[in-house]
């Protein structure tokens, strides 16, 4: 094979790898911006979950926007935090250290017209209404891929958050089943690079 040969097919391993390898490794960041609290919560985003695959488990970080509080209130359950999860269980979802400490829930989750939910994230000692604490939460939910924790439920709804929001109101925030740029760039990126090396191996057989 000529030393052309050799270097395009060199090139084009290395773009498939970084396709392949590169990609789950980025944390894909979805943005709270719908809003069902009563009297509306202002004016968002309201925070982010970056959900993040590394190697066989997905690790999420919820963090709310300055001002906003976590809630647990009736209008999501009573859980701080709702998502959904194919062929998950109870036993895979490991929630971070926190204080005061927060607990993974599972039941029939469909609050306040958000739509069906089968996993929540709350915190025991803090009873109905808001937490008093509001930053980033984290969890890992083992065994499990992006795609089996962000599909859209039943209303077209992926995360929901219950807030605190600075301005009293209370109630659930979400995201829509809708990537956001950044997710799109990510996984544009992976398929230009696999376009191109489709070019160049057609340009060399010609």
């Amino acid at each position: 094979m000529a030393r052309g040969g050799r270097l395009l097919v060199v090139l084009g391993t290395l773009v498939v790898g970084l396709a392949i390898s590169v990609l789950p490794a980025q944390a894909i960041p979805f943005t709270l911006t719908g809003d069902h609290c009563t009297g509306t919560c202002g004016t968002p985003p309201f925070g982010t979950v970056d959900v993040t695959q590394v190697g066989a488990n997905v690790d999420f970080t919820v963090t709310l926007a300055a001002g906003f509080q976590y809630a647990q209130t009736g209008a999501a359950d009573g859980q701080i935090f709702k998502f959904n999860g194919t062929g998950v269980a109870l036993t895979d979802i490991v929630v971070g250290a926190h204080v005061p400490a927060l607990v993974a829930f599972t039941g029939a989750l469909n609050g306040d017209g958000t739509g069906n939910f089968t996993f929540g994230i709350n915190c025991p000692t803090c009873g109905n209404g808001p937490t008093g604490f509001g930053g980033a939460i984290s969890f890992v939910v083992n065994n499990a891929t992006i795609a089996d924790v962000t599909a859209g439920n039943n209303l077209g709804v992926i995360f929901v958050a219950d807030v605190l929001a600075p301005n009293g109101n209370t109630g659930p925030v979400f995201v829509s089943a809708v990537p956001e740029p950044s997710t799109l760039l990510l996984l544009g990126g992976g398929l230009i690079g696999l376009g191109l090396l489709g070019r160049f191996k057609a340009r060399r057989q010609a």
